[in-house]
């Protein structure tokens, strides 16, 4: 088994801070309420199957992108209900069914292909409500729900996606769509989709499930709860947006540090130009540390001349272009610096911390993107 000693860049996933957010938002939402994991992606760079592992008894759902992830959960043994919420080739449908996992459809081409198989897996039907990404429009769901019933097909659940959860300052658009949803979901219960106890086609019982809000959602709107919720950001301990953090109650603790070392050191004279394309010079005479991690890792390539470290608890600037596989750090105002010394790429060290958000603000993006992009090969522990 690898250990850190022998890795140039890790990351670290700290299991009580996921345990702490599963919590925060169990808090939140009401009992009954279950409580889906969002970790499609390599759960948001976390590590799909160590994620799944460790939040597996404090979860309802998973939720993946693709059959792809949900087969390497089922493979690893998680039991735990699966949806896949992105698309699935027609070809790969079967795969579902013969390893319990749930689809979601969301065009009629997709419903024509899994009403063709001779044993369908369960569905959920996803309803546009105003995203216009994927789902039926409420006002097609009655030639959905014509063919559901002819072919004999039970969803398991209907859902939608809020498209401005994150603004609390307009509140209307979120309304609408849950108004919205509400009438998806009131078609469905008048074409007899409400079959309850013994009769019902679903597991343990019950309805199919309503679903609607993520972590932005289930912060801001108690009304967009219905039976369950999808928290992806939330349990990596990132908050959606800077201002859910300001504004609401739920205290979130970030799960992922990200870890390199300083591989070589050297001293310059003023003047000396750094890296690719003579972007930039010292202006003085400089020490350098050479990092191993760049672009191919994830350290994108925007944080040329701009991006920050942490050695020795202390910032340091990348200077010049970051490289596909290293970068060059100013290590000049760092003391007793030496070869073998931990950098911190995301995360606390000493009094200082570099966090998603920080990094994000810098390029220009979201915290979600700086997370996910980290390369899913390299090696990451749970502590």
């Amino acid at each position: 088994m690898e250990s850190k000693n022998t890795l140039r860049t890790w990351i670290e996933v700290d299991k009580k801070a996921i345990f702490h957010n599963i919590s925060e938002f169990r808090k939140i939402i009401k009992p009954k309420v279950k409580l889906m994991a969002v970790i499609k992606s390599n759960a948001y760079g976390h590590g799909l199957v160590d994620f799944a592992k460790i939040a597996e008894n404090k979860v309802d759902w998973f939720g993946v992108d693709s059959i792809t992830e949900g087969l390497k959960l089922r493979q690893k043994g998680l039991k735990k209900p699966i949806l896949v919420l992105g698309y699935t080739l027609p070809s790969r449908m079967a795969e579902a069914a013969q390893n319990n996992i749930s689809l979601t459809i969301s065009s009629l081409d997709a419903l024509k292909h899994l009403i063709a198989l001779k044993n369908p897996p369960r569905i959920h039907i996803k309803i546009d409500t105003g995203m216009h990404r994927q789902g039926f429009f409420v006002k097609n769901l009655p030639l959905v729900i014509k063919l559901l019933k002819q072919f004999k097909l039970f969803p398991e659940g209907i859902y939608t996606h809020l498209a401005a959860a994150k603004d609390r300052l307009y509140p209307s658009y979120s309304f609408k769509q849950i108004e919205d949803f509400k009438k998806a979901d009131e078609l469905f219960k008048k074409f007899g989709f409400s079959a309850q106890g013994e009769t019902s086609p679903f597991r343990g019982g019950k309805n199919y499930l309503c679903h609607v809000t993520a972590s932005a959602g289930t912060m801001l709107y108690p009304e967009s709860y219905f039976d369950m919720v999808r928290i992806g950001i939330g349990l990596y301990g990132l908050y959606p947006t800077k201002e859910l953090e300001i504004q609401t109650g739920t205290k979130l603790k970030p799960a992922l540090t990200w870890k390199s070392v300083i591989g070589e050191i050297k001293n310059t004279s003023q003047n000396a130009y750094v890296g690719y394309d003579l972007t930039e010079k010292t202006l003085k005479s400089s020490r350098l540390a050479i990092v191993p991690v760049g672009y191919w890792h994830g350290f994108d390539r925007g944080f040329s001349s701009c991006g920050e470290v942490l050695i020795k608890g202390v910032r340091c600037k990348v200077l010049g272009r970051v490289n596909m596989d290293m970068i060059v750090v100013d290590i000049s105002n760092v003391r007793n610096v030496k070869i073998g010394d931990k950098v911190v790429i995301i995360g606390k060290q000493g009094k200082e911390k570099i966090t998603a958000e920080y990094m994000a603000m810098k390029i220009d993006t979201t915290n979600y993107e700086i997370v996910t992009r980290i390369n899913p090969l390299i090696k990451r522990f749970y502590i």
